[in-house]
């Protein structure tokens, strides 16, 4: 599945740093703005404990977690829909991927520059909201100039559905708020996705603290970030980027006492990965015998088929049937025989809707 989620926010808040602990990768990390100007792409494992469960069941000679990507996008700017600071490029990246982590800065720190002069985390939040939604409105509108003479023909209907919904994609917009906090039909939905428009993307906001705040509940920046959020029905992750790059450079025993030192149980980048597949819509179904036990992402509500050639597409060609085991089942019943002799074994055919944790033996012929 090549869903990608694109880390965004103003210059000097993190997000490269957050990058080199997501993809362990090199990437230049400078104490100034656009000090990364093309997007950096890098494929992210999603942890899953459901593969350790999975490797003490089967012995498998080989275990393959499932992936998703991330791009790291330059710093945005104020007057980015201006063309101010590279706007224009850094915008139409934003616009190929398919859901957006915006990290904000909630530390003082006078070592590393703000490009606006202080820490004000919602000032931050709402300068980047304002120049997805402009981006958003100039498409709009020039589309509505294009289509509004048509739509006077009641014969084109399908034009005149199309100007309704711009035209109420345009006053939502004008309320100052983000596409995305709104609720549309499906049809509705739909439509306004074909024009790719930035504020309708789903979003995370991503709080970067600094070390010695990790613990610290009453952050006042985080506060103010989780209000802001709230308001929007938005999911907020806090995370230390500085403290994530240094776990990600350590293997897994000394990751867990580094946790445990901290006092946490999860490393805020687990917390990201996880919340960031959900928010794309996906979910895994796993594959497993001896020689592999692998995890699949695809996306929810696709179907035996589809998942089929997720994995070859002389698999989805040649379709016959699938026989399913849940996880839950393999965990309560003990292994694959039991599961069998308990009924729980299923035979399903190609519209069977594909559940998250779903173990899948695919039968085909080409």
């Amino acid at each position: 599945m090549a869903l990608t989620a694109g880390i965004i926010g103003l210059p000097n808040v993190g997000k490269s740093t957050l990058f080199n602990a997501i993809t362990k990768k090199n990437i230049l990390v400078a104490n100034y703005p656009f000090a990364t100007i093309d997007p950096n792409l890098g494929i992210v494992a999603v942890p899953d404990t459901r593969l350790n469960i999975l490797n003490e069941k089967y012995m498998p000679e080989e275990i393959i977690p499932t992936t998703f990507e991330f791009t790291d996008i330059a710093g945005l700017v104020k007057g980015a829909s201006l063309g101010e600071g590279l706007g224009n490029k850094f915008l139409s990246h934003i616009r190929e991927v398919d859901a957006i982590c915006m990290v904000v800065r909630c530390f003082d720190d006078e070592t590393i520059i703000h490009v606006e002069n202080n820490i004000d985390p919602i000032r931050d939040m709402e300068i980047i909201n304002f120049e997805l939604m402009i981006s958003d409105l100039e498409i709009i509108e020039s589309r509505i100039n294009k289509i509004i003479k048509k739509a006077v023909n009641p014969n084109e209907k399908d034009i005149i559905k199309e100007l309704e919904v711009l035209q109420k994609a345009k006053a939502n917009l004008e309320k100052n708020k983000p596409l995305r906090v709104f609720e549309y039909s499906e049809n509705e939905y739909k439509l306004l996705k074909t024009y790719n428009l930035l504020s309708l993307k789903p979003l995370i906001y991503i709080a970067n603290l600094e070390e010695k705040e990790i613990n610290n509940k009453m952050n006042k920046y985080v506060k103010e970030v989780e209000e802001y959020a709230n308001k929007e029905k938005t999911l907020v992750v806090t995370i230390c980027a500085k403290v994530e790059s240094e776990i990600s450079e350590l293997n897994d025993e000394d990751k867990s006492l580094y946790l445990k030192e901290l006092g946490i149980d999860e490393s805020g980048l687990d917390k990201l990965i996880k919340a960031t597949y959900n928010l794309l819509g996906l979910s895994t179904f796993f594959t497993a015998g001896p020689k592999e036990v692998r995890a699949w992402t695809f996306k929810k509500s696709m179907n035996a088929k589809e998942c089929a050639g997720i994995i070859h597409s002389d698999f989805e060609k040649g379709f016959i049937k699938v026989e399913v085991i849940s996880f839950d089942d393999l965990v309560k019943y003990g292994d694959e025989k039991q599961v069998k002799e308990n009924g729980r074994l299923r035979i399903e055919g190609k519209k069977y809707i594909m559940e998250d944790g779903d173990i899948c033996y695919f039968r085909f012929n080409v």
